[in-house]
This record gives C-alpha cells, sequence and structure tokens, in this order.
C-alpha cells in the first residue's frame, strides 16, 4: 500500500469492472448464425483465433474472415458486437461507484481484448460512458498484452500518469504481478465490483 493516494486508477474490464459471460455469449452468437456453442468455442479459442485477434496480430475484417471460415458462414460486425454486449452485465452500483471515483481521482480501462470490444463498449455499456472515453485500452490497439510491461507503461503514459501514481485492479494474478514489476501499484479482484476495499486502503 502507499501513504500517498493514486492519481490514476486502471481497471480491468471483465471479471473486474463487468461480470463477463462466455457460455452466454458463445450460445448468443451460435443462435445467430446457425451453430452449437461448442462450434463457436472451437472456432473462437480451441483454434487459437481469439487470442491473435486480442493480440493485435489481425485486422477486424481478417479476424472476422476467418472466423466464418471455422464456423462455414458469415460473422458481421453487428452479429458479433452483439453477442459480446449479451455477455457482458455492469451493475447500476459499480457504474456509480465509478462515477464517483471519477471526481477524485482520473480512471481507465485496460484490457486484453481485440478493437472490436473497444468499438462497442460505448453502446454495451452506456453507464459508463461518456466518462470512459478516450480511456479505454486494449491489447489488440496497443499490440501487447498484459502481463507485458510494456503495455502498463504505454496505456499510463497515454493518460499522462507516472506508474508510482497508478492503482491497476486486476482479476488475473499474473497481470498483476506485471503491473507490479512495471512499476505500478496493483491489487487482485476477487469478484466484480468488489473493490471497494481495496480503493479505500489507498485513501480513495
Amino acid at each position: 500500500m502507499t501513504s500517498t493516494s493514486p492519481t490514476l486508477v486502471l481497471f480491468d474490464l471483465d471479471g473486474v469492472l463487468v461480470e463477463y459471460d462466455r457460455p452466454r455469449r458463445l450460445q448468443h452468437l451460435g443462435d445467430a448464425v446457425g451453430r452449437t456453442a461448442d462450434e463457436v468455442y472451437e472456432a473462437l479459442f480451441g483454434s487459437g483465433l481469439e487470442d491473435r485477434y486480442d493480440a493485435g496480430e489481425l485486422s477486424t475484417d481478417v479476424y472476422l474472415t476467418e472466423l466464418g471460415s471455422h464456423l462455414g458462414c458469415t460473422v458481421d460486425r453487428a452479429t458479433w458486437s452483439a453477442a459480446r454486449t449479451a455477455s457482458m452485465t455492469c451493475t447500476t452500483e459499480t457504474c456509480t461507484r465509478i462515477a464517483r471515483l471519477a471526481q477524485r481521482v482520473e480512471v481507465g480501462v485496460l484490457t486484453n481484448n481485440g478493437v472490436l470490444l473497444e468499438a462497442l463498449l460505448p453502446d454495451a455499456l452506456p453507464g459508463l460512458f461518456p466518462l470512459l472515453e478516450g480511456r479505454v485500452f486494449c491489447s489488440g490497439t496497443l499490440r501487447a498484452s498484459k502481463p507485458s510491461q510494456d503495455i502498463y507503461r504505454i496505456t499510463i503514459e497515454r493518460l499522462g500518469h507516472a506508474p508510482h501514481h497508478t492503482l491497476f485492479l486486476d482479476d488475473n494474478f499474473d497481470n498483476v504481478e506485471g503491473a507490479r514489476a512495471a512499476g505500478l501499484f496493483a491489487e487482485h479482484v476477487a469478484h466484480p465490483g468488489a473493490f471497494d476495499t481495496i480503493l479505500a486502503c489507498y485513501g480513495l
């Protein structure tokens, strides 16, 4: 912990700000394109396609084309986005808490996700926008992924803060350790929205 309150709090998205329901996403997309959830899982995750897209190795057009090829159908942006949106829940309470926090410090999001997710967030999570406009950083855009130290440094530099004035919250222990190695304060969040005690320990 630190005796000086951070000037920037960076949140992971899935598992910290929002509850992410992967099975719901798979079922939603499968229903939309006439495939089973298992087939969608294999196309996205079993093939490694999602990881490559999240790492910025593929453009969105190539990603969707490959996904459609795996599934034997066409998957457009709107269909993909609808399924991803259906998989995320951010409570009104969490949105209110983030808005209050933003009156004291700058807030942002750092997530291992592709460009499509960044584009859909304002519509998917209206309770957090325009508050987070320009403050969402995705691995697919930065072409670096947590827990690499580079992604933390790039993000806080773009937001104009220093590592030792930044608090990062994530539900993945490896990502927390990566942030600490980059010089940030970082803490593990056990459940979506469960960060009040952590913030209080940092004077927030």
